[in-house]
């Protein structure tokens, strides 16, 4: 059976069958006196992935984490997990929708969370507006992130989306289609929070976000823009920068600068979409600055594939750079007695080693997509992936033998499908 590939249209294709709104958009309503309508859908990956570097643990999202490396010769968890989609239209105004995803998390291990949660109201045909747990509209396939069948690759490339891991917000929104010529756009404005549970007493909060993102076609072109800010909070390192504000005024203002507590931290992504059929190439960057020891950063990527028959071939290179130093100088230690010039100096080597795990790394990476069904595609993919200037890059749980600077063989396979 031939089941051909098309990235455009598989992300078309993944977000009508989990979309409530379009699951009958062919039948016509009759409001006065509409019976509800339910519909089902779901997608689901199945991956392994090996790392060739025993010393870190290779993932994909700092959120939902693998081990693959140290944990695992060969990881599951990295790419692995299933969703279920729920949707019911009331009528053609109202509908409503609940995405449950059973995947990795920090805290429970593999656990359902919910990804999506909301009302919408259609006020025209063109303008609606929704209320619950939505998805951030940020980067291209920032909608069906997590539904492998509709990305071309085995996963987002990590050097990007790795570093915006927060892919919902409750809140609400508003969005409107309109067209310029031969062009179709979609802009959406958005506000929200998200509060995500990292260890069992430290939580990552964003507050009042407030984002605008436009997505603009024309043929096979799409071209989508986004700003994102929110008061960001992460409960991590707060002996660290207790520890500092005892050193008085520098220590404190070390502190202010580093501690990630409520600082407005804003994101800009532009990614392009080319796909005339027989091939397809698309790129992204983004710069994220959270104004604190997160970092600030620029990450981008560029892939191209070709489709021969069932089969695409693909490959990709992604990079993330740091546009802070990511090494300071810390308390001035002189004049101080010894044991609190020995203090002071692990506090020291204790917030470099933080500014080290900004990432940044260099991938470059090739794989295989098969259509070998219809609804189902199977991926091998194969990367190399150097961290750089002393980083661990997008690794986790590094240990003391980790070698910045060398390229680590990532490889992975995946069984993507939808229903």
């Amino acid at each position: 059976m031939t089941a051909v590939f098309l990235p455009k249209r598989a992300a078309v294709a993944t977000l009508m069958m989990l979309s409530c709104c379009v699951a009958r958009a062919g039948e016509p309503a009759d409001d006065a006196g509409a019976t509800p309508r339910w519909s089902v859908g779901g997608f689901g990956t199945l991956g392994v992935v090996h790392s060739s570097d025993d010393q870190s643990d290779f993932t994909a999202n700092p959120l939902t984490p693998g081990n693959a490396g140290h944990g695992r010769d060969w990881s599951h968890s990295v790419d692995s997990r299933a969703g279920v989609q729920l949707g019911l239209d009331l009528d053609s105004k109202w509908s409503a929708v609940l995405q449950l995803v059973y995947e990795s998390t920090l805290r429970y291990g593999y656990h359902p969370v919910v990804e999506w949660a909301n009302v919408q109201y259609k006020l025209t045909p063109d303008l609606s507006l929704r209320v619950g747990r939505i998805a951030l509209p940020l980067f291209l396939v920032g909608d069906y992130r997590k539904a492998g069948y509709a990305l071309p690759w085995v996963r987002p490339p990590v050097e990007l989306y790795g570093a915006i891991p927060i892919t919902n917000s409750d809140g609400v929104d508003a969005t409107y289609r309109w067209q310029s010529g031969d062009l179709h756009h979609v802009t959406q404005a958005f506000y929200g929070y998200a509060d995500l549970p990292l260890t069992p007493t430290a939580r990552a909060q964003a507050r009042g976000i407030i984002g605008l993102s436009n997505t603009t076609t024309s043929g096979a072109l799409t071209v989508r823009a986004s700003v994102m800010a929110s008061d960001l909070s992460v409960g991590l390192g707060r002996e660290l920068f207790d520890g500092l504000r005892q050193f008085g005024a520098q220590g404190r203002a070390l502190a202010q600068r580093y501690q990630l507590e409520d600082k407005r931290a804003q994101v800009g992504t532009l990614g392009l979409s080319y796909d005339p059929g027989a091939w397809f190439a698309m790129g992204e960057i983004s710069r994220f600055n959270s104004h604190s020891s997160l970092g600030d950063t620029t990450s981008a990527y560029v892939s191209a594939g070709y489709r021969y028959r069932d089969f695409t071939p693909y490959v990709a290179l992604s990079h993330a750079h740091a546009n802070m130093a990511t090494r300071v100088d810390g308390l001035d230690l002189s004049g101080l007695p010894a044991p609190m010039a020995a203090a002071g100096a692990q506090l020291n080597a204790g917030l470099n080693q933080m500014l080290m795990e900004i990432p940044r790394q260099r991938t470059v990476g090739a794989g295989v997509r098969w259509d070998f069904y219809a609804n189902h595609a199977l991926k091998l993919q194969v990367e190399r992936v150097t961290p750089q200037q002393g980083s661990a890059g997008t690794f986790i749980n590094v240990q003391p033998g980790f070698r910045s600077g060398r390229p680590i063989t990532v490889l992975s396979a995946a069984l993507d499908f939808v229903f």
